[in-house]
């Protein structure tokens, strides 16, 4: 079974990652790999922290002359702003919104939080990106896109037709906000500005596009291994991620099931749908349609403006304090949405198709779509 694990705090010395159920001989590149670290620093909002960060991967195992070997992959990213422990001053005012306050009870650090902090924070996601890329590596061997973009930073949003996966990355990799509909950037810009001078933070939502995955990935059997439950996990993982839909969802429960569901029809000895409002899922299983998952996130919590909270060590009320932020996370956080859905896209691949090596992989997701009828 495809899984992995991260370790490492905000300011330590690096990240750490290991990857384990991964194929033998899928081609990786550090290069590609760091272009995708480099897509989740970059957008507008972001914090003066990218600006010190260069984040950079190195693979220190599973990995011979360019391909993976079917071992446990090995990864770092080293952290340029790390702190020493003994530096740092303690804090006992909890920032709402954050892990701090809960954290500190769970953990018993009421009299010094940093430890919650540097563990819980968005930070330890640019390991799942790395990792994420690791696995959109595989999935383009297989002929599999995903693809996640920006649909809405605060009240302004995008409108974007059907377009082609390739040609969607080509749009949203120019644009500072991961967006596709250029039209709409001055408007969030200006939005952002704004914000900013405020002292306040902004959320949005996030969608993201799994084009080619084989029809039958996800186990209806089991309520864990449903597809769209796996999805919705691994997005809720996400920080400031508070909701996530599975195709039009939220949409679709205002409607009558005759408006909803997906009309199935029979052209040149195809199957296909019209429409594909279940985003691509249906029953915990693919059905050969685009995947489409869309994450809405609450605002960035911590604020110049600060939110009223309590001192842990005398119990006075304070303003919570702020500590560099970003003002929207949304571009930066599609970058991580997809990370997330091309692990989880390829653990059904390999629990369908079998995780050892790539080519047999192909052969055996090609048998399989041999014996469909249609």
């Amino acid at each position: 079974m495809l899984t992995y694990h991260t370790a490492g705090d905000s300011h330590g010395k690096m990240l750490l990652g290991v990857l384990t159920g991964f194929p033998a001989h899928v081609p990786l590149s550090v290069e590609k790999i760091n272009a995708v670290l480099a897509r989740r620093q970059a957008g507008y909002g972001r914090s003066k922290r990218q600006q010190i960060e260069k984040d950079e991967v190195e693979i220190v195992a599973g990995f011979w002359r360019g391909e993976s070997t079917g071992a446990p992959l090995g990864l770092t990213v080293k952290n340029k702003a790390g702190k020493i422990q003994k530096t740092v001053r303690p804090r006992t005012v909890p920032r709402p919104g954050h892990a701090d306050l809960a954290g500190a009870w769970k953990y018993g650090w009421e009299h010094d939080f940093n430890p919650v902090i540097e563990r819980s924070s968005a930070r330890e996601t640019a390991m799942r990106v790395a990792i994420g890329a690791i696995c959109s590596a595989f999935l383009r061997e297989l002929g599999v896109e995903v693809l996640g973009h920006v649909r809405r930073i605060g009240d302004v949003e995008t409108e974007i037709g059907e377009l082609p996966l390739g040609k969607m990355r080509q749009i949203m990799e120019k644009s500072p906000f991961h967006c596709l509909d250029a039209g709409v950037e001055e408007k969030m810009r200006q939005l952002v500005d704004d914000i900013r001078e405020e002292g306040d933070s902004l959320g949005g939502e996030v969608e993201v596009i799994v084009e080619n995955a084989p029809p039958g990935l996800g186990n209806p059997g089991d309520a864990d291994q449903r597809l769209d439950a796996q999805l919705a996990q691994a997005m809720m993982s996400i920080p400031s991620v508070k909701a996530v839909e599975i195709g039009d969802g939220i949409r679709n429960s205002y409607l009558p099931g005759s408006w909803v569901h997906d009309k199935i029809s029979l052209a040149n000895q195809h199957i296909r749908r019209e429409t594909n409002r279940t985003g691509g899922i249906e029953g915990g299983i693919s059905n050969g349609e685009r995947i489409i998952v869309r994450n809405y996130h609450k605002p960035v919590p911590t604020m110049v403006q600060g939110i009223e909270s309590v001192n842990l060590q005398d119990g006075t009320s304070q303003k919570a304090p702020y500590i560099r932020s970003d003002v929207v996370v949304i571009p930066a956080a599609s970058v991580v949405a997809e990370a997330m859905a091309a692990f989880v896209i390829v653990k059904a691949i390999l629990e369908k198709f079998g995780h050892d090596h790539l080519e047999d992989i192909k052969k055996n997701i090609e048998n399989y779509k041999n014996r469909l009828k249609f």
